[in-house]
């Protein structure tokens, strides 16, 4: 399997390829939050990638750009989101928090609410998938 740089559009391109071959395939999410992410400090582009999150129709989307309205507003460092959510290290983004690396606008309590979520066969599969294709 090809690898590639994380947020790079190549990356952006096939996670939404292999988050497409299991559409459907997911278990329904009942916690319902709209989040805008801003990751800076990347290493290509305009040094700032610009993303979203939304679970408000019952299913994770995720993509390029953002929404609104919004529950919150994440901006941190591309080391620190690629450390939480590619290499799946909570920890690192607890002490970034602590540190004042993360920044959060808005509703910290939904965003708290995600940590209680159950862990979905599907979903652990595509996140696996996703890490494997990220250098």
């Amino acid at each position: 399997m090809a690898t590639y740089l994380f947020l790079s559009d190549e990356w952006l391109a096939e996670a939404q390829a292999i988050r497409a071959e299991f559409d459907g395939q997911v278990a329904p999410i009942d916690h319902s939050i709209r989040m805008n992410l801003v990751v800076v400090e990347v290493p290509f582009g305009e040094g700032a990638v610009h993303a979203h999150a939304d679970t408000s129709g019952g299913e994770l989307v995720i993509d390029i750009g953002h929404i609104d309205p919004v529950d919150l507003k994440i901006t941190m460092g591309y080391d620190i989101a690629k450390a939480i959510l590619i290499e799946g290290n909570p920890q690192a983004g607890l002490q970034a928090f602590m540190q004042g690396k993360i920044k959060v606008e808005g509703d910290l309590a939904k965003l708290m609410a995600l940590q209680s979520l159950t862990p979905d066969p599907t979903a652990a599969e595509i996140a696996a998938r996703i890490q494997a294709m990220t250098e």
